[in-house]
Order: structure tokens, then C-alpha cells, then sequence
């Protein structure tokens, strides 16, 4: 098994691989918002019976969030090639069948495969950029561009929607996805690294945690299920603290699970690194705050500003070129401050942003200063992070764990995307009232955006305070000279 405390020393990569990996990201991140404004032309279309038609998005969500930690940790045992392969496989079939689906259930059966597809490329992609740029400027660039494909997928998938959807129909928003897995799986072997063969070992391969993998993604599935269900049931129901007790206790008993297992699917040490643990708890606040949010301003626009779907993404355009502004950023100044304090001041810039989201909400806003100004603050803020995010989570990894760790911080990540929705859900109904008018719905919104704005706050506190604790700081620098290096490829 390999030295866990062992960095990766990555090989040359092909000028494809960056490519491709980024095309992981943008597709991962589109999926998440593109069907979004296509639900009512797919409700009509297929009929679907009251209350189901959020099973479309939620499908995609629970086998997505679920299967993260085990498609990260698959990609380290049986070769990243493998499981990025596969992974396009699935997901452009379930994109393709989803496109022609002439049922609610052949629809929801079909985003709930893409979410399978996209756990698998998700983790695997971080991990093999990772393994793959050498420390420093290369792959603060790289990381860089990795949250700008994240960043430039939401906000085009919001788009797209509205486009497809306006001049295609609604299968268009599924059916789009296949060109994209088709052109990469074409160039996926000359740009990916072949998977290490068994002969050229230097350790044995490591055994699958096949039943730390059933726990864990049963219980992550579980927790996605009672979050994503709060907005039906309500925090009081019993059906929501069953299913998110029956999560807990999944979740729990993975923990024990793992700290007594040889080959773990997480390695529970990695998380007593102060980089990963930032990381981690950074992810989760961010990502609860950000989510939401950006679900939220599209509502203010839609419900109370009155813009068409169309007019809504393209509302979205500046907050992603912030994103990439902010990506750039970090990634020239990283070497110099390092990702404890951009992650910190990306944090605290984006909380910032909402701020101003919150007190700039009102039912005669215009866009410049409701819209345009806040996203521009909260984007930049928010693109900061990226860098030190993936360089902090993954940069002081052992090669063989590098799936392991990327799996980890795109569950933290995803979780804490549900966990801010139905936390900020509730708070934004709550502030609204019963039946709120426009100025009750902008009430709702500005104590949901304020509530962001204390998530990303905390998190920017937790960067600052966690980061340096045990072991040593990723600080995107090359490994110490007397680090022994480990196999790029994956193990």
C-alpha cells in the first residue's frame, strides 16, 4: 500500500489532459443547473403528477452527492484512466437516454445515472490534474481554471437552459451533453495516463472498502434524501428526522468502520491534516452559501424583477467572469500568500458580496446596482478560493490517495449544497410568511442571503484557524527534497 505520507511527484502530461479535465468540470457543473428552467416544458411534456417533478433534480443530486467518496477511492484502486472512461460512459448513455425518454420514470431513472456517471468524474478529474501538474505556478494555473470550468458551467448551464429549451424543447438540455462525451472520449487515450500495469507495481494494489462504500453512500444518499425533502415534509416532520437519523447513524457507523479497516475507503488521518480539514470545512460553508444564493438571485430576478429565462442566465454571465477573474488571481498570487489567506480573504470578500446582495434586494431594484455590483464582489471573492481550495485538499496527498482526498472535498462540497438550500429554504420561507407578495418574497431573499453571507463569513474563519493545525501546510510549493516520491499514475 502506499506510504500515506508519500507526495506525488507527477509525470510529464500530455497538452490534451488539461483539456479534458476541464471539460469534467464544465460538464459536472452544467448537469447540476441546466435543467433547472427546462422543468415545466419536462412536466408538461411527460405528464409527471403533482410533487414529482422535483424528483428530476433530485435524482441527479442524491446518486451524485452519494456516490462521491466511492468514485474517488475506485479511481485510486483500479486506475483513474478506467474510472474517467467509465465515468463518460455512463454519463453521456444516461444524457442520451434521458434526451428520449418518453416517461416521468425513464426521465428521473435516467438524471439518477447521470448522477453515477458524474461521481465518478467528478473526484478522478481533481486527482488527475493534481498527480498530473507539478507544484508552483503550473498547477495553481491549472486549479485556477479548474474553478473557472466549475464556475462557467453553472452559469452556462443556466442559459443553456433557458436557450434549448426556448428553441429546441426541453430534451435538447439532455441531449446536449453527448457531443461533448463523444469528443472527449475520441482524445481521452492519447491525453490520460495509462493506468499503472499490476507487473510495474511497487506495492500491491489496494483492496476496495467495499462495505465503508455501502455506509457511506448510503448514508450520504440519506442525509441528500432529508435535506433535499424539507422544503415537502418541514424540519418538524418525523419523516425528515427518521431519514436523517437513519443518515446519522450510517454515517457514524462508517467512521468506526474506517478506523478499524486496513485499506479504508477514507483514511481518517487525512482529515488531522490542517490543510485537508480547512479545506473540507471551507468547502462545505462555501458551497452551502454560494448554492443557495445563486438559486435565490435567480428567483429575485424570475419572481420579482420579471425576467424571462433567457434574460435570468444571461444575468448570471458577470458573476461568472468574476469567478474567473478571481481564479486568475489566486492563481499568480498563491506562491506569495499562500491558501490559508486567500482562502480567508476570498471568503471573507465573498461574504461581503452577499452582503450587499441582501441590503441591495427590493421589489423596484435594478440590475446595475441589485445584480451587477453584488455579483461582481461576491464572484471575485468566491474565484479566490478555488485555488487554494484544490491546493489545500489535495496538494500534500500521497499519489495513492489522491482520489481519496478530491472524493472527499467534492462530498463536503456537495453536501454542503443541500445543507444551505434547505437550511436557507427555510429561512427565506419563514421570513416570507404565508403568502408573500413581492415585497414579502424580497424579505424572504435578503434573510437568505444574509444568512449566506454568515456561512461564507465562517468559513473564511475556519480557513484561518484550521489550516496550520498538524501536519504540514500545502502550500502549493515543491515537495521537500527528501519527500519520496510516489507513482503519478493512478495506483
Amino acid at each position: 500500500m502506499v506510504n500515506p505520507q508519500t507526495r506525488h511527484t507527477p509525470s510529464a502530461a500530455s497538452p490534451w489532459l488539461l483539456p479534458v479535465l476541464l471539460t469534467v468540470q464544465f460538464l459536472v457543473s452544467l448537469d447540476m443547473s441546466v435543467v433547472n428552467v427546462a422543468l415545466p416544458g419536462m412536466g408538461r411534456g411527460l405528464h409527471f403528477g403533482p410533487g414529482s417533478l422535483t424528483w428530476v433534480v433530485n435524482a441527479y443530486a442524491l446518486t451524485f452527492g452519494g456516490l462521491l467518496m466511492f468514485g474517488g477511492r475506485l479511481a485510486d484502486v483500479v486506475g483513474r484512466r478506467r474510472v474517467l472512461v467509465a465515468g463518460f460512459i455512463v454519463f453521456g448513455a444516461a444524457s442520451l437516454a434521458g434526451g428520449l425518454a418518453q416517461s416521468p420514470g425513464a426521465l428521473i431513472a435516467a438524471r439518477a445515472a447521470q448522477g453515477v456517471g458524474a461521481a465518478a468524474l467528478a473526484p478522478v478529474g481533481l486527482a488527475l490534474l493534481t498527480v498530473s501538474c507539478p507544484p508552483g505556478p503550473a498547477r495553481s494555473r491549472a486549479l485556477g481554471l479548474w474553478g473557472a470550468a466549475g464556475a462557467v458551467g453553472g452559469a452556462v448551464g443556466v442559459l443553456a437552459g433557458g436557450l434549448l429549451t426556448d428553441w429546441f424543447g426541453w430534451r435538447a438540455v439532455m441531449l446536449v451533453n453527448v457531443p461533448f462525451v463523444v469528443a472527449v472520449l475520441a482524445v481521452t487515450g492519447r491525453a490520460v495516463p495509462a493506468d499503472t500495469p499490476a507487473a510495474a507495481r511497487q506495492a500491491p494494489r489496494p483492496r476496495l472498502d467495499l462495505t465503508g462504500a455501502l455506509l457511506v453512500t448510503a448514508g450520504t444518499v440519506l442525509l441528500v434524501l432529508g435535506l433535499v425533502r424539507t422544503e415537502t415534509y418541514g424540519w418538524a416532520s418525523w419523516r425528515t428526522a427518521a431519514v436523517l437519523g437513519a443518515a446519522a447513524v450510517l454515517l457514524a457507523a462508517f467512521v468506526v468502520t474506517e478506523a478499524r479497516t486496513a485499506a479504508p475507503l477514507l483514511r481518517l488521518g487525512l482529515l488531522g491534516t490542517g490543510p485537508v480539514l480547512a479545506a473540507n470545512v471551507f468547502g462545505l460553508l462555501m458551497s452551502a452559501g454560494q448554492f443557495a444564493a445563486f438559486y435565490f438571485t435567480s428567483l429575485y430576478l424570475q419572481q420579482v424583477l420579471g425576467y424571462g429565462p433567457t434574460a435570468t442566465g444571461s444575468a448570471f454571465l458577470p458573476f461568472c467572469a468574476g469567478v474567473v477573474v478571481g481564479s486568475a488571481l489566486a492563481a499568480r498570487t498563491i506562491g506569495r500568500y499562500g491558501p490559508r489567506v486567500l482562502l480567508t480573504a476570498g471568503g471573507l470578500l465573498g461574504a461581503a458580496g452577499l452582503a450587499w446582495f441582501a441590503a441591495a434586494a427590493a421589489v423596484d431594484g435594478g440590475f446595475a446596482g441589485s445584480v451587477l455590483g453584488p455579483s461582481a464582489v461576491a464572484s471575485v471573492g468566491i474565484g479566490l478560493c478555488f485555488v487554494p481550495l484544490g491546493t489545500a485538499a489535495t496538494g500534500s496527498v500521497a499519489a495513492g490517495e489522491a482520489g481519496m482526498a478530491s472524493g472527499l472535498l467534492n462530498s463536503s462540497r456537495q453536501v454542503g449544497g443541500a445543507v444551505g438550500l434547505a437550511v436557507l429554504g427555510t429561512v427565506a420561507a419563514h421570513a416570507s410568511g404565508a403568502a408573500p407578495d413581492g415585497a414579502a418574497l424580497v424579505h424572504g431573499f435578503s434573510a437568505a442571503y444574509w444568512t449566506a453571507a454568515g456561512l461564507l463569513a465562517a468559513g473564511a474563519l475556519a480557513a484561518a484557524v484550521l489550516y496550520g493545525r498538524g501536519g504540514r501546510a500545502a502550500d502549493g510549493a515543491a515537495p521537500a527534497a527528501d519527500a519520496a516520491p510516489a507513482q503519478a499514475t493512478s495506483g
